[in-house]
């Protein structure tokens, strides 16, 4: 009895085994393939046309965010022909582009297609001209900004003599004026207000993208210093021009 009870725990043990191993084997094979075809897919993407479909999430000027379009940040240089629409947002859209040379995450719209009410398709561009991305910002370029160490309203010294900063704030706007609130990321405690003088078209794509959040980082083109006496009694540190928006 004991020799055959080690015996079928042997067999047992010896199927587990076997069993783990074709596992392990069946895993890698499944997770290269994988990898396989996704390198080879983002290839031919590279050299050819990209078919894309669904519904519109952002749209800020030029700029198009459709989830299931690879998540691309979707370009149609020249103005879209839609009456009556305003914008594109929670609109059914189909159409074709090509990644861009320069920036691997900008997919150029060559066409685009609107469905209508009736499941009707209908065209609304077609590319004529080369793309310009005059104010996208590339993740290389991301780089050159950084965070203002011990920033404070009071403290003019850490922010003057820089100009490509970024920043971790909420913004706001009003028919007066637009602004970021500043704040400590670890401690969640106010430092101070900056005053917005421009906002790019891309900047105002990303911070729509990140709608969901109430407090994000800002990427920012520093600029003159608020005097003292109205610093001391609004926070109001310095003028920026918004460039980029990112959650780092």
């Amino acid at each position: 009895m004991a020799i055959e009870k080690t015996k079928l725990n042997r067999i047992s043990w010896l199927l587990c085994t076997a069993f783990l191993v074709c596992a392990v084997i069946l895993a890698g094979t499944i997770a290269c393939g994988t990898a396989e075809k996704d390198a080879s897919s983002q290839e031919a993407s590279k050299e050819g046309v990209i078919e894309f479909e669904g519904m519109v999430k952002v749209h800020v000027g030029k700029y198009i965010f459709i989830p299931e379009a690879g998540g691309f940040d979707i370009v149609a240089q020249e103005g879209l022909e839609i009456e009556g629409i305003e914008t594109l947002e929670g609109q059914q859209l189909r159409g074709e582009g090509k990644v861009d040379e320069t920036n691997p995450s900008v997919l150029i719209a060559e066409t685009l297609e609107i469905k209508d009410e009736a499941g009707n398709w209908s065209n609304i561009f077609t590319r004529t001209e080369e793309a310009v991305l005059e104010d996208y910002l590339s993740l290389e370029q991301r780089e050159q900004f950084t965070a203002i160490e011990g920033l404070a309203y009071n403290q003019k010294d850490s922010w003057e003599g820089k100009e490509k900063v970024k920043i971790y704030g909420a913004f706001s706007e009003n028919e007066e004026m637009q602004s970021i609130t500043v704040y400590e990321q670890d401690s969640d405690d106010e430092i101070g207000k900056v005053i917005v003088d421009n906002l790019t078209g891309f900047a105002r794509f990303y911070m729509n993208k990140l709608r969901l959040f109430d407090k994000f980082y800002f990427y920012i083109q520093l600029k003159e210093t608020v005097d003292w006496s109205t610093r001391r009694r609004t926070r109001e540190m310095f003028h920026a021009d918004v460039i980029f928006a990112g959650l780092f």
